[in-house]
């Protein structure tokens, strides 16, 4: 008789029995699941369900929403109130927080964005959602932007789904980084990428080249320093990528190494920065430290970034440990 791969529920309860930790931990997770499973069906019907194109409306970011945005946003809402675990919840796609009716004894935050890399929908690549899950401080109003005004080094879950040729669940409880994939027949996850771990040197970046002239020096140089290749002071190749969806860029990341760059830059240094700390550096750190990595504004360490808004927006470089070290050398000099 074959072996049948660990499902996701199974993989939670040895997770939580090793841990002794909280079994409110497994139902979490299982809704995130449950969500991730619906927004992938409507994708994956996409114009035969007329879910493409523009919803006609903008988000908090000022960006204008693709019909997934708000579909997306809409089923994560919905099932992971259910349970009554998280007494508010806070989305990339919505202004303030929302508070969650009859859930005043929960005592768990979740931070998500819904669809991360929403540009890519119409042509047909790869696109994900993130997620965050963060304890409600003792005596903290959930309702209140202030209680989910954490550091990334406070988050006790974070992960992320990719939509991709496979559906993918890829998450960490703080014990390493675990990959699973969902089987359509049988509506599960099974564990498919166990110990998921990055590798210390790469010859992989990725940064949206466009915006080179907005870069500073350090970016720069260490861009330039990779593409004049084995006659340049690297004395190697390097190979250049770039999705335009960040859950794509850290799945490539976590199954083979590289580096991801959005650093900040001339053009957005007013707000700090491009990504959102809460919404998407924060939990991508979160994994990518458990995998072996490292993540770094350029200047510091992204979850030790204390944050002072729930969209704040910042410079992230995450990836192999040696090359982001290497960026962050460049700055520091």
């Amino acid at each position: 008789m074959s072996q049948i791969p660990q499902t996701l529920t199974h993989w939670l309860i040895d997770a939580q029995r090793k841990a002794g930790g909280d079994s409110v931990m497994l139902q979490l997770l299982d809704d995130i699941a449950t969500a991730c499973k619906m927004i992938s069906h409507e994708i994956a019907q996409g114009a035969m369900l007329g879910n493409l194109g523009k919803a006609g409306s903008e988000n908090v970011q000022g960006e204008e929403q693709k019909q997934l945005d708000v579909i997306a946003n809409d089923i994560f809402l919905a099932v992971n109130a259910q349970a009554g675990h998280y007494p508010a919840m806070a989305s990339e796609e919505l202004e303030d927080v929302y508070v969650v009716d009859g859930a005043a004894e929960g005592k768990y935050l979740l931070l998500f964005d819904p669809l991360d890399g929403s540009s890519n929908i119409d042509v047909n690549v790869s696109v994900g959602s993130i997620f965050s899950i963060l304890r409600l401080p003792e005596g903290a109003d959930p309702s209140q932007a202030a209680a989910f005004l954490q550091t990334g080094v406070q988050q006790v879950a974070a992960g992320y789904a990719l939509y991709g040729p496979s559906t993918m669940l890829v998450i960490s409880v703080g014990q390493g980084v675990h990959g699973f994939t969902l089987d359509r027949n049988t509506g599960l996850f099974y564990l498919t990428h166990p110990d998921m771990s990055i590798p210390a040197d790469t010859k992989e970046f990725a940064i949206n080249a466009s915006r080179a002239r907005f870069w500073e020096a350090p970016v720069k140089r260490y861009v330039d320093e990779c593409l004049a290749g084995k006659t340049g002071p690297r004395g190697r190749d390097f190979n250049m990528r770039w999705i335009a969806s960040m859950v794509a860029e850290v799945h490539r990341i976590l199954t083979r190494g590289g580096l991801f760059m959005y650093p900040m830059d001339a053009e957005n240094q007013a707000k700090g920065g491009k990504l959102r700390l809460m919404y998407e550096a924060n939990p991508m750190s979160f994994l990518v430290e458990q995998a072996g990595g490292a993540a770094s504004t350029g200047r510091q360490r992204i979850m030790d970034v204390a944050p002072t808004g729930l969209h704040q927006r910042i410079s992230v470089i995450l990836g192999s440990k040696n090359e982001v070290e290497r960026v962050a050398s460049y700055h520091a000099e």
